[in-house]
């Protein structure tokens, strides 16, 4: 059957024009950019003026996209389970999003690390790649600066609290030339940011001049954009 006959696999409704991976236009659509009204910090809406909801260890931070909020709960796992078809359109789709001003200042960028043995049978990491893809955009070097452990337990399989109280350490590939530099720390999903502090605290070890954060997806919280799903 032609893949203009199939239904499409988000909505199950008419592939219709605008489709791509298997997703209709009307899918698509609902990649939805955050708010224009977010903290430069933790890049969740919480006012103008009003104190950071959810602080890290850097003083800039942004995403791309909402994460509860539209396409993202679905692509997500799906192309972590395999669904290459999303990953290389999410990731053609990154590709023309607006990078905020200050990216341009970094001198590397880096990934949130997957535990190894999961990237290892996943043959691929979505927030290497994104890393990567940013990287390029920027003319900056792309480092895998960062390493879990091998045996480092699925973050989506934990709750918020569980998370925040997970101790799985975070250490540095390669430390050469961190020292006095602006590293530019890329994730697939923000939600809690627990493994993003100890990505940053790592680097700021390293002596790393600032770290700020970049990510496909930013998962709010209940109360203000939605809480939930997501890796890191």
């Amino acid at each position: 059957m032609p893949a203009e006959g199939l239904p499409c696999r988000g909505c199950l409704g008419r592939i219709g024009p605008g489709a791509q991976a298997g997703l209709c236009g009307r899918c698509w659509s609902l990649l939805t950019p955050l708010s224009e009204i977010r903290c430069p910090r933790c890049a969740l809406d919480h006012g103008w003026g009003g104190p950071c909801a959810d602080p890290g260890p850097w003083r800039r931070g942004d995403a791309f996209w909402d994460y509860h909020g539209g396409l993202g709960a679905l692509l997500v796992p799906g192309i972590k389970r395999g669904e290459g078809g999303w990953r290389r359109a999410l990731l053609a789709r990154a590709g023309r999003m607006p990078l905020p001003p200050w990216a341009a200042e970094a001198d590397w960028v880096c990934a949130s690390p997957t535990g190894r043995l999961r990237r290892l049978l996943r043959g691929f990491d979505l927030a290497e790649e994104a890393g990567a893809l940013v990287a390029s955009r920027l003319g900056r070097p792309f480092r895998a600066l960062l390493r879990k452990p091998w045996f480092a337990p699925r973050q989506a399989a934990l709750t918020e609290g569980e998370r925040r109280r997970s101790k799985v350490p975070v250490t540095l590939a390669d430390p050469a030339g961190v020292a006095g530099a602006f590293v530019l720390l890329v994730d697939d999903v923000w939600t809690t940011g627990a493994t993003l502090r100890r990505c940053a605290g790592a680097l700021a070890a390293a002596g790393a001049r600032e770290v700020a954060v970049l990510a496909l997806f930013r998962a709010g919280r209940k109360g203000g954009s939605r809480a939930g799903g997501g890796v890191s």
